[in-house]
């Protein structure tokens, strides 16, 4: 796959600087016509993987309809081969084994941790004991507002155990 197809016309400067519209195509393990997967460098979990459209935008409601589905529908080509592919531990404790659930995510704008102004999606595999309590999931970027729980529990008369 060629690099020079990871950029659109209109962005070419800032395509120039941008790691993902010069990707090293051995990066690229799965793709279609508009997107490309490749493994996070700096992966939350084993098998994190990146779903990058080739064309060089910035945010998910840039995107056409036509690059959101092909998004999507590599996203769930993915999804389909972490669970029937069992991942590597982080640590030699472990042993491989296929996710348990998955974490999307999408930092859309500096405001939200995008770091990269190329959109990109995260699709983070987890695992069963992969953190204590798993609860609030991405809720707990703010650790004041992930509890919500709590508060659940006790409008519905339930009692929910702490971790």
């Amino acid at each position: 796959m060629d690099p020079r197809h990871f950029h659109s016309e209109s962005s070419a400067e800032d395509a120039l600087d941008c790691p993902f519209c010069t990707l090293d195509p051995s990066r690229v393990y799965a793709a279609n016509g508009l997107a490309v997967a490749v493994l996070d460098e700096y992966p939350v979990s084993p098998g994190h993987t990146l779903i990058i459209p080739k064309r060089h935008f910035e945010s998910l409601f840039e995107a056409t309809e036509a690059e959101r589905s092909a998004l999507f529908d590599l996203m769930d080509e993915v999804r389909r081969r972490l669970l029937n592919t069992p991942q590597p531990p982080f640590d030699t404790r472990g042993s491989e084994r296929v996710p348990d659930g998955f974490n999307i995510g999408i930092n859309d704008g500096a405001a939200a941790g995008q770091t990269v102004f190329h959109l990109h999606i995260h699709l983070i595999p987890r695992y069963e004991g992969d953190c204590p309590d798993p609860r609030g999931g991405v809720r707990k970027l703010f650790p004041g507002r992930a509890r919500y729980w709590k508060e659940l529990g006790k409008e519905q008369g339930e009692r929910i155990t702490e971790s």
